[in-house]
């Protein structure tokens, strides 16, 4: 496993990092999503009847002074909406783990739920949708809401714009990503446009590389579009990128 670098110091204080995980946590700026997600723990799936369902927006999972930020779609409803943090209680973390404890990116391959001893190494989780949505599609309006959280995720990360990227799960995460690079004039008006596909690496000459891979999901890791092999090797590749 490759060493593990000191720690950077965020662009933003403990108590400013807080205040953002809080304020994800209260939105209630979707009022379907809101609604689906407590509707979804009142029902419960019959595996988990016994537990007491998160049904709130979930926060970013990691430090603000990593280099890598790992950008997917949205909490899922058993998942996430569940267990409080991203990509843990499901079958989609437990791919997304696997691959990436076998790359140096995290103590352990399974995330089962939030005090299970998992520990991101240099690398922070976050959503471009932070509440559970119905069918896995949140609208663009609802993307849009979530947006400002997006923006200050990015922000507060300083090992962004000192050699790390983004990991994008997903084509919405990629378009994402993308909105802001622009919002942030990372990318030329003129400029060719990015296109995803699974694997593919641009870098910029002031911003943070931009890495792709299919989303872990089920309907992607269960038909063979994405495998453990596939998966490794683009957190190999983020590896390249950091150590470079």
């Amino acid at each position: 496993m490759p060493a593990v670098r000191s720690p950077r110091r965020s662009v933003v204080s403990l108590s400013q990092w807080s205040a953002l995980q809080r304020a994800i946590e209260t939105c209630d700026r979707c009022p379907r999503l809101r609604k689906h997600c407590q509707a979804i723990g009142e029902t419960r799936r019959a595996a988990y009847r016994d537990q007491r369902y998160w049904s709130r927006p979930v926060p970013n999972f990691g430090d603000p002074s990593a280099r890598l930020l790992i950008l997917g779609l949205a909490p899922g409803a058993h998942g996430a909406n569940r267990t409080g943090r991203l990509f843990t209680g499901d079958k989609s973390g437990d791919f997304l783990f696997a691959a990436m404890h076998a790359e140096g990116f995290c103590n352990q391959p399974t995330s089962v739920h939030r005090a299970d001893g998992l520990r991101l190494i240099d690398c922070l989780i976050t959503g471009a949708a932070h509440c559970a949505p119905p069918g896995n599609k949140p609208t663009p309006r609802e993307i849009e809401n979530c947006r400002p959280f997006l923006d200050q995720t990015i922000d507060a990360m300083p090992g962004l714009r000192s050699g790390g990227g983004i990991l994008v799960l997903g084509k919405i995460a990629f378009d994402a990503a993308l909105a802001y690079y622009k919002r942030r004039e990372w990318l030329a008006a003129d400029a060719p446009r990015p296109k995803f596909a699974h694997g593919a690496l641009f870098r910029f000459p002031a911003a943070p590389f931009l890495l792709c891979t299919y989303h872990p999901s089920q309907q992607n890791t269960f038909t063979g579009k994405l495998t453990q092999p596939m998966l490794r090797a683009v957190f190999a590749a983020a590896r390249a990128q950091l150590e470079r």
